[in-house]
């Protein structure tokens, strides 16, 4: 009863009622869940891995945080959330939440401040972890605390120098993956210099065009990179992929959008008539006007 009570003043940024709870129950700072995932009250600073309906980060999360390791909690214990092995710090840079709280990096510095450890208890690396969840600001961060960088990671982190010491033969099968890291997250000359050792585009365009980059869009086409390819997951083409993003996206760009898909129209896309039907679409004369090719 009291752990849940705990669990709900952290995740609704009650420090004063938490605070009461720690004081009166000074053991619920080293208790865990009844849930499957067992984790600690610290991991709930996360809000990630831990019931849906408790992952939502208030602002004061940091000193929500704070208190809980002055009480007395591990800063490196693990969790079952993920298959278990879960550490707070980790689960922190993976998730979304408190990265829109505009809290994320600061809650990992204080974490890395009380010890924490920035690779995973298993080996993992924290920076790619980061990057397959989509939390580039996090990976860039935790890449340059210390965090481990294989050829992947650093793509993605846009580490040109640790990537031009890593690639080498062996690599080169990895290095496909870390190109379409490099095109999702912006990293330009790491993606020019992959192009120029004759890797493979793959699904560069696809991320490309999703991210609205102009720059790396132009660059791939540059390189006559497959403007119809499907992806296996949602059979959509990259023109597909920024019509999803800026119809769906909140922080999606509008005015790189509409260049994007003027480039892709411009070098051949195939337009699938449904977009000109589309009311958002419709509604938006320089959206109609990229797909259309008009001037």
């Amino acid at each position: 009863m009291f752990f849940e009570a705990a669990a709900d003043a952290v995740v609704s940024g009650d420090i004063t009622a938490l605070a009461k709870l720690l004081s009166e129950n000074p053991a619920l700072v080293t208790e865990r869940s009844l849930r499957e995932h067992r984790s600690t009250l610290l991991h709930y600073v996360s809000a990630n891995g831990v019931e849906d309906f408790r992952q939502k980060t208030p602002k004061n999360i940091v000193e929500i945080a704070k208190l809980i390791l002055d009480a007395g909690a591990d800063v490196n214990a693990e969790s079952d959330a993920y298959r278990g092995r879960s550490t707070t710090l980790g689960l922190t840079a993976t998730s979304v939440h408190p990265e829109k709280a505009g809290v994320q990096i600061a809650l990992m510095e204080l974490l890395l401040d009380r010890g924490a450890m920035i690779d995973g208890p298993d080996g993992s690396s924290a920076v790619n972890a980061c990057l397959r969840n989509g939390r580039g600001a996090a990976a860039e961060f935790l890449a340059a605390r210390g965090g481990r960088l294989d050829l992947e990671g650093a793509a993605g982190v846009g580490r040109l120098d640790i990537v031009k010491t890593l690639f080498n033969d062996d690599t080169k099968r990895q290095a496909k993956e870390a190109l379409a890291w490099a095109c999702e997250f912006g990293r330009a000359e790491v993606v020019e210099f992959f192009l120029d050792h004759g890797i493979e585009v793959g699904l560069g365009l696809h991320w490309a065009a999703y991210g609205a980059d102009v720059e790396i869009v132009q660059l791939l086409l540059s390189h006559h990179a497959p403007l119809n390819a499907k992806d296996e997951r949602f059979s959509a083409t990259p023109l597909g992929w920024v019509l999803y993003a800026w119809s769906t996206e909140p922080n999606a760009p509008p005015d790189r959008c509409y260049q994007v898909v003027s480039l892709l129209i411009a070098a051949g896309a195939q337009l699938d008539p449904y977009w000109l039907t589309d009311e958002k679409v419709r509604r938006d004369p320089k959206m109609f006007e990229a797909l259309t090719g008009a001037h």
